[in-house]
This record gives structure tokens, sequence and C-alpha cells, in this order.
């Protein structure tokens, strides 16, 4: 990290090939806005808060971003050299390095390799570049015989020869900031589009005799810049695939990579074994040796160690202790709590419940706004009725209660430790610690009485 750094970010485009009422540096990229990606590394590189350009929706960037920048305000966005204008006041440090807020994925070590070749070889100027194939409509490097850069020739104005080179400009830059500052107040807007280019700043520094450098990117993806929902899915993908790459080096195993969506964010313990087709969104934690099957959809869970989660679960706030068994295809809603041991089982849906060490409801129950105890079992079919039509009421199942299959629990309402309430029953009243509560009709049977109506139909 350096003393002697400041960085500026341009973050002020609205970015109108997004067709979005959203500014582009505040699309998400794998759980985070694009711009928190520059600002990470901008954090990394300089004890100074970065400097950030805002423009178009400038209270909804710096209400993103909070204390971590300094900002400054381009009303009008008249170009990149404009943009960096506004910031000069900013730049108290000997160099200075322009980001933009729509590249997300730049390296750390390339910007300090380009910093590091900017001192070392006295620049006044040092800039990222890459080699594509397809240059297309990127403005070409021209070098002399000392490596230096003499120019930056657009596509446009380039010659049939100047064409042919496949070193281009990745929009990325340092400067010495006394040249800067002083070359700002030459640029002008004589050119086809109005603006004030930073780039010109080039030509004035080879014009007063001052070096500038280049340093090729290696892989050309780092200089991607978001200016489509083309570009953000590529952007995103590429996030995607280092997260996965970096928790794979860390000891989680991927069925198949390719197909899972993990934001940034997520958390991933050694052994874990993460199934095709899953999605990890959020601030979701998952701890060591658990088994994610295919289907399942993670947003703001926490996870302890050895769980399994079972195929097409879906689980939103919520948390899993140690040990525990989730699945398949249960639901878990915001505020559900699962302690060790515990089962809840294929098309379970829980809400605001918490269940104790051990507990179990293995399939098709409701259990919303709900205390169970340790070692509960809730039978098949079971519903706590929590919503009178105006209050959310609470259910209170005490220790090792049992509930059989196709009970409707109609809260508030407690069972008492260790009591029994019997299948099919309607409980509406609470039930004392070791008792067997009922509330089913006696069963009556009619001999002959199905023969008698099929008689009956037939003559009828």
């Amino acid at each position: 990290m350096s003393q002697n750094l400041d960085v500026i970010i341009l973050a002020a485009g609205l970015g109108t090939r997004m067709k979005s009422a959203t500014i582009k540096v505040l699309h998400r990229a794998a759980g985070r806005p694009i711009i928190d990606y520059v600002l990470d590394l901008a954090c990394d590189l300089s004890e100074q808060p970065p400097v950030v350009v805002v423009g178009h929706q400038k209270e909804a960037v710096q209400k993103a971003i909070g204390d971590r920048a300094r900002f400054a305000v381009q009303e009008q966005q008249l170009g990149t050299g404009h943009a960096v204008m506004q910031a000069a006041s900013a730049i108290t440090r000997d160099k200075v390095l322009v980001l933009s807020g729509d590249v997300p994925l730049t390296r750390l070590e390339t910007l300090r390799r380009l910093i590091d070749e900017h001192d070392r070889n006295g620049n006044a100027l040092t800039l990222l570049t890459m080699k594509l194939a397809n240059p297309a409509s990127y403005g070409r490097i021209l070098r002399d015989g000392d490596n230096s850069v003499i120019a930056i020739v657009e596509a446009k104005d380039a010659t049939p020869e100047q064409k042919q080179i496949d070193e281009v400009n990745a929009g990325i830059y340092v400067f010495d900031s006394a040249p800067l500052v002083e070359n700002l107040r030459n640029l002008s807007t004589d050119n086809a589009q109005g603006e004030y280019y930073l780039t010109d700043v080039l030509g004035m520094l080879r014009n007063s005799g001052q070096r500038v450098g280049a340093v090729i990117v290696d892989d050309p993806v780092e200089a991607l810049g978001v200016n489509s929902r083309s570009d953000l899915a590529n952007v995103e993908g590429e996030i995607q695939k280092r997260v996965v790459e970096k928790l794979m080096a860390n000891g989680v195993t991927f069925r198949n990579p390719a197909t899972v969506v993990i934001d940034s964010t997520v958390s991933i313990g050694a052994d874990t074994i993460v199934y095709p087709f899953v999605t990890i969104e959020g601030q979701t934690t998952i701890g060591e040796g658990c088994l994610i099957e295919p289907g399942v959809h993670l947003n703001n869970v926490t996870i302890g160690d050895d769980v399994h989660v079972k195929t097409g679960t879906v689980a939103e706030n919520a948390t899993i202790e140690d040990e525990a068994a989730v699945g398949p295809y249960a639901h878990l809603r915001p505020g559900t709590h699962l302690g060790k041991h515990v089962k809840v089982g294929n098309f379970v849906e829980t809400k605001k419940a918490r269940f104790g060490a051990g507990a179990k409801a293995s399939h098709l129950s409701y259990i919303g706004d709900a205390e169970i105890g340790a070692d509960v079992n809730i039978g098949a079919g079971t519903i706590t009725c929590n919503y009178d039509g105006v209050n959310k009421n609470t259910t209170v199942l005490e220790d090792g209660v049992f509930i059989g299959s196709d009970t409707q629990l109609i809260a508030p309402v407690r069972v008492g430790k260790g009591a029994y309430v019997g299948a099919g029953s309607t409980i509406t009243k609470d039930v004392p610690a070791d008792a067997l509560a009922l509330s089913r009709t006696p069963q009556r049977i009619v001999d002959g009485w199905a023969a008698k109506k099929r008689e009956r139909n037939k003559k009828a």
C-alpha cells in the first residue's frame, strides 16, 4: 500500500446502452455493485481514500459508497479529461492512478506492475494497454525505438499500417501529479465530440520532453468495461469464475463449476461439496464438510459444519447448525434457525421458527412463528395455524414433544415437555407436560352401507 498515491475513479456517466434507470456503476455483478470491485483495488493500493467523480445519480452513488471515498462532482459530462479536472483539487500525492468505475476485473497485481513500471522508468505517464486479435475501434498504441509511447491513434484516424497494430489503449493510467494538473489546464474541446480527452495529455507530455510508457496486461479481460447488459453478464461470469477458483484452491469441491451461480460475498469451508445448478447469494456462509445438492438456492444463510442440504431446497435469511439435514424441496423462510442434528425434510416450509437440537419435521408440514424444543418429532401434515387474520401468534412445543400426523396447532398454544398429540387432532388449548391430547370425532362404522349405496345408484 502506497503513501504517495492518489486514486481517481471515474463514475459520472449514466451508461445509456444499459437501457436502465440505474446508473451503470451501481448495477450488480456477483452480489455487489460493479464499482465496489474498483473501490477494493483503490483501497488496497493507497492509504488515501480514492476520489470518485460522480455526476448522474450522484446521491445514489454516494450513498452506495458511503465513507469509503472522497467525492468530486462533474455536473456536465464533458469527457474523461473534464472528469479528472473536477478531482484535481483533491490531488495531494506525487502520483495519480486513474481508474474507471465500470471496469471491475483488473487484478491488483496488474496495477502494482503498472505503478512499478512508472517508477522504474521515470515516466510522466504510464498507461495500461492490451493486445487484441481484432482491435476494431480501439485506439492504437504507437511506440518509438526505446519502447516509450509516442501517441494513441484513434481507429478512425489510423493509416492502414497503423490499423495492423494489435496493442491498444485499455483506459487505465498512472500520472505524475504535477505535470498532469498543469496540462489539464491546456485541454480543449477542439474535436469531433466536443469533449476534453484525458489522452490528449499524452501528446503534451511528449512535446515537453517527458517520457510516456505502457504495460501490456496479460489478459485483456482485465480491461473489460461494462457498457451493456451483455458486458455485465460477461463481467459477472468472470467474477464468479474467480470466486469458484479461489474456493477450490481452499479445498471446496464443485461437481460442475460452470453451472454454479455464486456471489463474491460467499464463504465456503474446506471439504464441502457443491453439486451442479446451485445458486448461493448474499452473505451466505457454509462450513466444512457440507453437501449441497443440485438445485439448491441459498441467500444470506449461515450453515455450520457437516450439514446436508438436499435437492431443490430454498433458504433465505436462515441459520442451520452443525450436522443438520434439510430437504429435499424444503423452504426455509426468514427467521428460521435449525439447531444441531435437526432434520427438516421434503416439502416442509418454515418461517420464523426455531428448532432445538435433534428436532424433526420430516415431511409435508408448515411450521411458522414457532419455538420447537429439543428432540421434538413433528409428524407429516402438521400445520401451525399462526395467523388469526390480524396477528401472527406463536406455537411452543417444549422438549421431547411428539406431534402426530395431520395435526393443526391453533396458535397461540403451548404443548408441554414430553407430551403427545394424537394424529388428526386440532389443538386449541395448552397441553400439560407428559399429557396426551386428542381431538378426534369417535369413529363410526355402518355395516353394509357402501353396498346399499351402490345398489341405490344402480337403480337410479
